[in-house]
This record gives structure tokens, C-alpha cells and sequence, in this order.
């Protein structure tokens, strides 16, 4: 059995990767303790999984303005301390950063302790962290296609990203039922990702009477401090009773992803990962201020391969028409969910386990064989 790190805090699309991971390690017999922040999408969604081992290393957000560069600083001088003493308590076979802000002090003082480090980058744009830390990996798992300067070919390995085992797709009747929803109508879901996505929300509200007029029913996952939850009922043209609910939070994902027969949702790599993984069509509306436009990239890669379409928040006024013209096309449907198999084809968690274990192995038999030497 050996011991990992992971770094994994600040955002629900590096959270839930990591705990994949993490959840998959302990199935092979390792173990794991997952650093995260002190950031409320962290601690909500820790609570689901009290068997884990997580830390909360010290850390903030990096700024350009005076004073948050100086919180920046300080912050990640005391997490890299703080890493310090966890590497060398824990002794770990290996270390596995997933980016953000929490990233780059577990990476760092790993690497001074001689621990093999690995990072994953689920974006088809680096972000900042990855693209600073890649040197120092010695392996960097990237989407299939992106490349990342300054490091070699044989540090990359090609793989998507890691979901919770929990999230697979589920009979859609038996998912709707959970859910509160009507098994023979449509389903159309607003999936903002971890924190919400209020330009969506605001469409939602919006364009309620159409989408009800047509007897899609309406499921708003709205993000935490956007709202209250509540069930509002309107008439279809054909006088059926249609259900729409706003609610904060989603503990349901699968249930929510396979009720759907559609949804509208933003670009992150989580949410992509999630809308693949249950075989859902989407429309992607990518956040237009996403770091290096990251999301746009990852919604286009999504439409290119047959997932589903991409509207720009700019032209989300003609977005009901994109919404009405699919959900409707049980044939377009099809032809979405036949490339969401496709890009489903392999499992990025079972490849990442076996390639992990490998280079663990190797670099301590290189350190066994030094010792020996020695």
C-alpha cells in the first residue's frame, strides 16, 4: 500500500476529480489525503464523503491588486511550510496536483523532497498553475490534442478527467421520479457548475411560459446565494400541468444529468466531463471571462466531437430557439448522445491508476537501488 497526495481545493472542477482519484486509489488498497481550501464549495461537498482524509491547506486566490497579491504571497508561503511538514510526516509515493491556487506549494516541496510529482490539467487551455509547475512533473496528464511548453513528450500522457464513481447514468424514469419530475414530459436542466451561473438562471426565469408552453419541464440547479428553492407549475398548450424547479444545490447529479433529456450548462471541464459520462446533450454556453477564455476552447472541442452545441453568451437571446429546435429532435438527440459514446470511450480514472502506480513503482525502485548503491 502506498500513500498519496492530492491537491485538489478551490473549485468544484479540481475537487471532484480528486476525489475520483482518491476514491479509485483506495479501491487498489492505497491512500490518500486530499489537500483543499477553505473556500465554502470545498466544505459543501466534502460532507458527502466522511471516508476521505481531507486537509485544508492555508492558500488564497492569486490577485494583480496591491493588497490581494500581498494575501497571495503570504499565503502561499505558509502553505508551502505547511507542505513541507505534511511531505515529510507522510512520506507519500507520490503527489498529484490538479491546479489552482492550492497547487503549487504541495508541488514545490515534493519536489525537494524527492517525491514524484504529477499534475492534470482537464482544460484544453492550461491554466496558470500547470503551466508554471509542468517543469517540475514528471508526469503531466493533458486532454487528448493540447500540448504544454517547456515540457517533453514523455512526461505528457493523454487522458480526460476523472468523475466520481457515483455519477453514471441512471433509467431516466426511475431519475425523474427522484426527482420530483414527470416521467413522460421533457426535461430541459440549467447546470451552471459548482458556483451557478446567473446569466442562465435570469434565461431560466425568462423564458419559462415557452419552454412550459411546450411541455418541457424545467430543472435550475442556480448555485448557492442565487436564490431560494421553489416549485412553480404553468399549463402546456395542450393544458397539461408542466413543473419547474430552482433549487441552490444538486447533490443528484446523475439523477439530474440522466433525467434531462437536454441541458444548458457553462464549459468548465467538470461539468463537460459529467455531461460525457452520462451520455446528456448540451448546449454549452462557455463563461466569457473564464481565465485565457479556457472555456470556450473546451466548448468547442465539445461541438467538434458531437456532444452537443455552443451558444455565446452574447447571442443567448437565441437561445430558446437552440433549446426548442433540440430537445424536440428526438433524431438530433440521438446523434448527440451517439458522440457523447464516442468520447466516452475510454476511462480516464483507470488509465491515470494504472500509469500512476507505474511511475511510483519505478522511481522507488530507482530510490531502493540508490540507497543500495550508496
Amino acid at each position: 500500500m502506498s500513500e498519496f497526495i492530492i491537491s485538489c481545493g478551490g473549485t468544484g472542477g479540481h475537487l471532484s476529480p480528486g476525489i475520483a482519484l482518491a476514491e479509485g486509489l483506495a479501491a487498489k488498497g492505497h491512500g490518500a489525503t486530499l489537500l483543499i481550501s477553505h473556500k465554502r464549495v470545498d466544505a459543501r461537498l466534502v460532507e458527502k464523503y466522511p471516508h476521505l482524509r481531507f486537509v485544508r491547506i492555508p492558500g488564497s486566490p492569486f490577485m494583480l491588486r496591491p493588497a490581494g497579491l500581498a494575501r497571495f504571497l503570504v499565503s502561499q508561503t505558509r502553505g508551502f511550510f505547511f507542505s513541507l511538514k505534511l511531505v515529510r510526516s507522510l512520506r507519500p509515493a507520490g503527489i498529484v496536483g490538479f491546479g489552482g491556487f492550492t497547487t503549487a506549494a504541495i508541488i514545490v516541496a515534493g519536489k525537494l523532497c524527492g517525491v514524484p510529482v504529477a499534475l492534470h490539467e482537464a482544460n484544453r487551455v492550461p491554466g496558470r498553475a500547470i503551466r508554471l509547475l509542468g517543469r517540475l512533473a514528471r508526469r503531466v496528464y493533458l486532454p487528448p490534442g493540447v500540448s504544454l511548453s517547456g515540457v517533453a513528450a514523455e512526461v505528457v500522457r493523454h487522458v480526460g478527467l476523472p468523475v466520481r464513481k457515483e455519477i453514471v447514468r441512471q433509467p431516466q424514469a426511475d431519475a425523474r421520479r427522484r426527482l420530483g419530475l414527470e416521467p413522460s414530459q421533457k426535461v430541459l436542466a440549467i447546470f451552471g457548475g459548482s458556483q451557478g451561473a446567473t446569466t442562465l438562471n435570469d434565461w431560466a426565469r425568462r423564458e419559462w411560459p415557452l419552454l412550459a408552453a411546450g411541455g418541457i419541464q424545467l430543472y435550475c440547479v442556480t448555485g448557492p446565494g442565487k436564490g431560494e428553492g421553489e416549485v412553480v407549475e404553468a399549463k402546456s398548450r395542450h393544458g397539461a400541468p408542466v413543473k419547474a424547479i430552482f433549487i441552490p444545490f444538486c447533490d443528484q447529479v446523475a439523477d439530474l444529468l440522466s433525467a434531462a433529456d437536454l441541458v444548458v450548462g457553462r464549459a468548465g471541464a467538470g461539468s463537460i466531463a459529467e455531461f460525457i459520462r452520462c451520455g446528456t446533450p448540451a448546449i454549452v454556453v462557455p463563461y466569457p471571462h473564464a481565465a485565457d477564455n479556457h472555456q470556450w476552447a473546451n466548448a468547442v472541442y465539445f461541438a467538434r466531437e458531437g456532444g452537443g452545441i455552443v451558444v455565446d453568451q452574447e447571442d443567448v437571446t437565441g437561445l430558446s430557439r437552440e433549446v426548442i429546435g433540440l430537445i424536440l429532435n428526438d433524431g438530433l438527440l440521438q446523434e448527440c448522445q451517439a458522440g457523447l459514446r464516442r468520447m466516452d470511450r475510454a476511462s480516464p480514472l483507470d488509465l491515470i491508476l494504472t500509469d500512476l502506480e507505474q511511475l511510483t513503482s519505478a522511481a522507488g525502485a530507482s530510490r531502493r537501488a540508490g540507497a543500495t548503491v550508496a
